[in-house]
């Protein structure tokens, strides 16, 4: 079997679930700063990881901006 970082070498997302890009996130940041740096409502009013990963899935650009602001935290 393949390890799935061959089979795309050039994506550092694959095989990472957008949950854990987003409690990575919340675990440095902390909501307000994240919303601050990314200003989405599910950031910023009554924030949970379980609404915000709603959002995030409904919403590519959104989704882009976490994942860029992820890449360029780790």
């Amino acid at each position: 079997m393949n390890n799935p970082k061959e089979q795309q070498p050039n994506n550092p997302l694959h095989g990472v679930k957008l949950a854990d890009v987003l409690e990575v996130l919340v675990k440095k940041y902390g909501w307000e700063e994240l919303g601050d740096r990314i200003n989405i409502r599910c950031f910023t009013h009554n924030p949970s990881i379980k609404s915000s990963l709603t959002f995030l899935r409904k919403t590519p650009w959104a989704r882009e901006k976490v994942e860029q602001l992820y890449l360029r935290s780790i």
